[in-house]
């Protein structure tokens, strides 16, 4: 249904849109767009609505990355198994399943690169069907989930001499 691919393209982009303003932008009522959205959700199509925030530009200290993960993958279960395993720990963000030098990226954030690093030597290289990674930090953030990193306005610095 393409009203469908349409609402759910909109509730991506913006999932604060009210039903209201879907049923507007989608040629639905907002009686259609209620049991769309509950029937997405109870299908596990829409996984749940989440806000990007830019933490540069907050008090917190974050640093992300992302891990180049080779697995040798298990008969019957090929690399699942341990992707299951992994994705399991709260500090993962991300995991998928990918083509070329590794299998698997695994996408983590912590306060301080110690505390990353803690968790790659100490939780995801030691797992039996990891053979290797690669941790690489995420030095500056442009662009996610098609949303733009604005850059900060420099501020004007005050000196004060006594």
């Amino acid at each position: 249904m393409a009203d469908t691919a349409k609402l759910l393209k909109l509730v991506e982009s913006d999932c604060t849109l009210t039903h209201a303003q879907l049923a507007a932008m989608t040629n639905m009522t907002e009686a259609e767009v209620d049991a769309a959205i509950k029937k997405l959700e109870e299908d596990k199509v829409i996984l749940g609505y989440q806000a990007v925030v830019d933490w540069d530009r907050t008090q917190r200290e974050n640093v992300t990355a992302l891990i180049e993960v080779k697995v040798t993958p298990q008969r019957g279960d090929g690399f699942d198994r341990v992707a299951e395993r992994i994705y399991q720990y709260d500090e993962v963000e991300s995991v998928y399943l990918m083509s070329g030098a590794f299998d698997l990226t695994v996408i983590i954030s912590g306060r301080t690169l110690k505390e990353v690093a803690q968790f790659v030597g100490d939780k995801l290289a030691p797992l039996e069907d990891v053979t290797g990674t690669a941790t690489h930090f995420i030095l500056h953030k442009y662009k996610e989930n098609h949303l733009i990193f604005e850059k900060r306005e420099e501020q004007d610095k005050e000196w004060i001499f006594v």
